[in-house]
């Protein structure tokens, strides 16, 4: 029967502890149900209704090719996560049935005894039932990198690793019920953070909705005043539809595919695909001490001797006291991989914990005086100042260790007594003699590979740095100042929890060092920073570092940190390596410029579209495009901007994307409404004068018979056909035209075009400029292509009217931006 209730048991738990982030239904859903994508499906099901099935299609299938990209990088994302947790997957030494057995975490039970030796992670909560004593690191749960002793009777919560010694303990939590998963459950619900660029985009959006949506209302008005047909209604509405540039959701997804794969390539994954762009965002950068800036190791880096004996002697002292102590933490560790010793029996020994600060061993004297005999400790200064003896120069000494932390070195004092005596009084609590200084020990914490260079890139780049840490705020300062960190603010945990609210967020803004820090104030940290309109990212690697990590805007994890903190992560670092943050961070550049430009070229196509459909109906013409005719702008709009946003450079930050949209786009746009509408109404009306008053030859009559699928004997009719179709056809020449040139001044290839920006080093866009402008007139004159697109070619007459349209254009473009009139009309002028 117990092995059926421990066999029962263990599967309920499997799936819980098994979780490794998000499912692929979830991945699914939060790609497929997106603001943009219902917006194209409630398009594509408009156009269903109108019977524009192959529109429809079309509209469709860009919002589930988009999904596809993001989901599957996203899916790919996952299964390399998961690969990783697969690998270090942990197993348990229980106790059963008399006997001890190695089983998988998942199949642990409520009840299971545990032995837990040096090297273990507790994979359960419980309480010590052993005789048996051990050191724990609980970093990953506190922050903080002091080694907790641990005997029977104390609590071992799950997370922790066993440094040295062993023990058993019974379980009391495991699974979701454990400490670890309590916190993870507070950061597992999945909330997805948009980008300013996205904010930004979606405003835009759902403007040209609006838009979109008064004009077709006002033009259903006017149809039945002017007595439309409903196949014309159905045209203008797909127009009008089509006013939403719903190819842009596909370039910035396909954007963000190619920057996840570009930075695994550099050594991260990318679990949200739109990391790589939040990255540019940042202005703070939260990141956690111990295990993330830090390996947790540390390096001897000098020893001053303080007395009259020699560095040599404080040396061979200090060699025997790291060697002999029965409990490794890193800095005996760190002493003794520096300094050789032997291993000598102690009589009494205080073990290192964190409340004391200090470690002591007591020797006897060796029989044939090769060894002293005494008390030896080491530890904190301001420890162990109440014990040193009266005529120790306390004043100097401590100068000489601020001297040190100067440096940005941890300082320990190592002292003496030469009487042989007992570490612990008749209540075995640990005291110590008066104590004579032997030397002062510097050591230095290892940083993580590319850790000082990328706080220094950021710092470079204006981004303020902020270490939040379990350990105590001198420890931490010291640390800071190893990575350039000088003068930083220190405040502890202790004492933001007496804070107000406004004085919280008042230090959360100004302190660079927080110390002593609970999970929970991790958070609140992320929170109040937020709160003053900071971009925040945070770097961690421990289930204390979850929370955090999900508050944030751009979370980034560790790979050998905690699944759970991986799984909330928005970017992993493989390796443990900061040397793909610098090429993220070009990427993120890349990616916002590149998107820049196709906001540029789409939105202002969309908001021309719209002045031009106003401005001709206002004028009194007919509507100005066919469905057929707005589609040439997915080779003269679309296209181009997939290639700049591919083509993009990482140069530095441009101002916000909605100030400079309304210095762009609108002037391009009414600009362009300006000269269109002159050119739509001077070409209509010229063909039909040319048809009413002159003898036309049997030649053109063949082509516009052709074009319009009318005969000439109905005259009236045949005359407005042709002259709305000739006259649709230069004004849709027109602006094409003017959408390719429009690139020559996004990414001027010669000085004399660069009145919106500087020249471009980059001549690709030029040539694709060439080339599709080669495309179209070709296209002109091939009659399956021109009647596919609803165009008839045009007469030289017609060429005039758009060419000199065109160079009007782009005159007054020219020096709409070099004389920076929008900018004076706007007063953005500085």
């Amino acid at each position: 029967m117990t092995a059926i209730r421990h066999f029962v048991k263990s599967k309920s738990e499997t799936a819980g502890q098994m979780e490794t982030g998000r499912s692929y239904w979830d991945i699914l859903q939060s790609n497929l149900f997106t603001f943009f994508n219902i917006i194209l499906f409630c398009v594509g099901i408009i156009l269903l209704a109108f019977g524009r099935y192959n529109d429809a299609f079309i509209t469709v299938s860009t919002g589930i090719v988009g999904t596809v990209v993001n989901a599957v990088q996203e899916i790919r994302a996952k299964r390399q996560l998961d690969k990783i947790t697969l690998f270090i997957r942990p197993e348990v030494r229980v106790l059963r049935n008399g006997r001890e057995e190695i089983i998988d975490a998942a199949q642990l039970v409520e009840g299971d005894t545990i032995h837990l030796c040096a090297g273990d992670q507790a994979m359960a909560d419980g309480i010590v039932v052993g005789d048996g004593t051990i050191e724990v690191d609980e970093s990953l749960l506190t922050g903080e990198s002091d080694l907790v002793h641990k005997a029977q009777g104390d609590q071992i919560f799950s997370g922790s690793l066993c440094v040295n010694g062993d023990l058993t303990y019974r379980a009391e939590a495991v699974g979701a019920e454990s400490f670890a998963n309590k916190l993870i459950q507070a950061a597992r619900a999945f909330t997805q953070v948009s980008t300013p660029l996205q904010q930004q985009v979606t405003l835009i959006i759902r403007l040209l909705t609006v838009l979109t949506v008064f004009m077709a209302l006002i033009f259903i008005s006017a149809s039945f005043i002017h007595d439309l047909t409903f196949l014309q209604n159905v045209a203008a509405s797909a127009v009008l539809i089509g006013l939403i540039p719903y190819g842009f959701f596909l370039t910035i997804n396909l954007a963000y595919a190619i920057g996840a794969i570009k930075i695994a390539k550099a050594g991260a994954v990318v679990q949200h695909t739109n990391a790589v762009e939040s990255l540019y965002y940042v202005d703070v950068l939260c990141i956690d001490k111990t295990g993330t800036l830090t390996t947790n190791t540390l390096h001897l880096q000098s020893v001053q001797p303080l007395g009259p004996l020699t560095e040599t002697a404080v040396k061979h002292y200090l060699g025997d006291f790291a060697h002999s102590a029965s409990a490794t933490n890193t800095t005996t560790a760190a002493i003794r991989q520096g300094i050789e010793g032997c291993q000598r029996t102690p009589v009494d020994e205080v073990k290192f914990a964190s409340v004391r600060k200090w470690s002591a061993l007591s020797f006897a004297d060796q029989a044939d005086n090769s060894a002293q005999g005494g008390v030896f400790v080491l530890g904190a200064l301001e420890m162990l100042q109440p014990y040193l003896v009266a005529e120790t120069d306390q004043d100097a000494l401590r100068q000489q260790t601020q001297a040190l932390a100067d440096q940005g070195l941890r300082t320990l004092l190592f002292a003496y007594n030469p009487t042989v005596t007992p570490l612990h009084n008749a209540e075995h609590i640990p005291v110590l003699p008066p104590l004579q200084p032997l030397g002062l020990i510097a050591l230095s914490d290892e940083l993580r590979p590319y850790a000082r260079i990328m706080l220094d890139d950021f710092t470079k780049l204006g981004v303020r740095i902020k270490i939040i840490s379990g350990d105590n705020p001198h420890t931490v300062a010291a640390l800071a100042k190893q990575v350039g960190l000088l003068d930083a603010k220190l405040v502890s945990g202790p004492e933001l929890a007496q804070m107000s609210a406004a004085e919280f967020e008042q230090v959360a803004e100004e302190a660079t060092i927080f110390g002593r820090i609970a999970p929970e104030q991790k958070a609140q940290l992320i929170d109040a920073l937020i709160k003053r309109k900071h971009y925040v990212a945070m770097i961690g690697d421990g289930v204390n570092d979850i929370l955090a990590l999900k508050k944030a805007r751009l979370g980034i994890a560790m790979q050998s940190g905690s699944s759970a903190a991986r799984n909330v992560a928005d970017m992993v670092l493989l390796n443990d390596s900061y040397a793909a943050l610098a090429p993220a961070l070009t990427e993120g550049k890349r990616i916002i410029n590149g998107l820049t430009n196709a906001t540029y070229l789409l939105i202002t196509r969309s908001f021309t579209y719209a002045f031009v459909i106003i401005g001709a109906l206002m004028v009194g013409l007919t509507f100005p495009f066919e469905p057929a005719q707005a589609g040439i702008t997915a080779i003269t709009v679309g296209l181009p901007a997939f290639f700049l946003t591919l083509w993009a450079r990482p140069n530095a930050k441009h101002e916000p994307l909605l100030s400079s949209m309304v210095r762009f786009v609108l002037p391009v746009a009414l600009w362009s409404m300006l000269i269109g509408v002159s050119i739509y109404t001077f070409v209509y009306f010229r063909i039909s004068s040319f048809l009413e008053n002159q003898v036309i030859p049997p030649a053109v009559i063949m082509v516009f018979e052709h074009a319009t699928g009318l005969t000439y004997q109905s005259a009236q009719q045949f005359g407005l056909t042709a002259s709305r179709i000739v006259a649709q056809t230069a004004l849709s020449v027109f602006l094409s035209l003017s959408a390719l040139l429009l690139i020559l001044f996004l990414e001027p290839p010669v000085s004399w075009l660069a009145s919106w920006r500087e020249v471009s080093p980059d001549k690709r866009p030029t040539w694709l400029v060439i080339g599709l402008i080669a495309l179209l007139l070709v296209g002109l004159y091939i009659p399956p292509v021109s009647n596919y697109f609803g165009f008839m070619p045009p007469f030289a007459p017609t060429w005039g009217a758009i060419l000199i349209g065109l160079l009007v254009w782009a005159v007054g473009l020219w020096l709409l931006w070099r004389k920076r009139w929008m900018d004076r009309l706007l007063a953005m002028d500085s």
